[in-house]
């Protein structure tokens, strides 16, 4: 097995919104990321409460959607999962495809799975600065640690 550069590796969020949760598309939409060549690092499952959401999408507070979006996402449970591999916030962006799934290209897990903007299946960190705030917010350094062994 070849060894893995680990200075290039890089890590971003991802979450399987409530919309994958409930039609039954996590094992998929986890094949699919892992089949593009993603580490999971961390994953549970939980539920967002809205505090929870509207702290976790605070950085679009005030924006017509933020009340739409912190519904949907504390109306049932999540996936957040930390993923790992070279260029992984693009790469991930690349395989999720655009926001709204009509605009999304063919091939794209939003594409394939989502239904409208904010029911677009899942979340991707959009900066590697993003990720680790992210990815903090759900994890613990300890949760991370226990997947680095």
């Amino acid at each position: 097995m070849p060894k893995r550069n680990l200075m290039a590796l890089e890590q971003t969020l991802a979450i399987l919104k409530p919309d994958c949760v409930k039609k039954e598309l996590i094992g998929e939409v986890l094949k699919r990321i892992q089949d593009a060549g993603f580490s999971v690092n961390a994953l549970k499952m939980t539920r967002l409460s809205k505090q929870t959401a509207c702290g976790f999408y605070a950085v679009h507070e005030g924006k017509p959607f933020f009340e739409l979006l912190t519904d949907f996402m504390s109306s049932g449970s999540c996936v957040p999962i930390v993923l790992e591999k070279e260029n992984a916030v693009a790469d991930f962006r690349k395989l999720i495809g655009a926001t709204n799934p009509a605009e999304a290209e063919e091939g794209t897990i939003r594409k394939a799975f989502a239904d409208s903007p904010p029911h677009n299946i899942v979340h991707g960190s959009d900066s590697a600065e993003n990720a680790k705030k992210e990815i903090t917010f759900f994890f613990t350094q300890q949760e991370l640690l226990i997947n680095q062994g």
